[in-house]
């Protein structure tokens, strides 16, 4: 099932195309991130994407595929490209993430959260 919850607290499972782009639309300081999760009790770990409106008004968009070790980042200043991404995503299309320059981000989480397992101490 795919959630939709921005910054306010608002919720919607299943969104439609139109809910998702006002969603994003909407987005403005003190409502300024919004996420797509995929919940699937059969699927484990987090599956999601992400998008936040920064104070240059770009905007920030991470996906996650079930791992901190698979996390994305870039930025983009286009609402549209953000749009398209967020749809794509949400229908497994193949290919959204074409036409962004996408940065792993995994290092920002730390080795337990990549699936690494941490040195013990006197270890490292």
């Amino acid at each position: 099932m795919l959630i939709a919850t921005d910054e306010r607290g608002r919720m919607v499972k299943r969104p439609s195309k139109p809910t998702v782009g006002k969603m994003l639309a909407d987005l403005r300081r003190g409502n300024a991130s919004l996420v797509l999760e995929r919940v699937d009790e059969e699927k484990p770990g987090a599956w999601y994407i992400q998008v936040l409106l920064r104070e240059n008004n770009t905007y920030q968009l991470e996906y996650r595929d079930g791992v901190a070790g698979l996390h994305y980042q870039t930025q983009t200043i286009s609402q549209e490209k953000v749009l398209g991404a967020l749809l794509g995503w949400a229908a497994a299309k193949p290919g959204w993430q074409d036409g962004f320059m996408w940065n792993n981000i995994a290092e920002q989480f730390g080795p337990e959260s990549c699936g690494t397992p941490a040195p013990s101490p006197g270890e490292a």
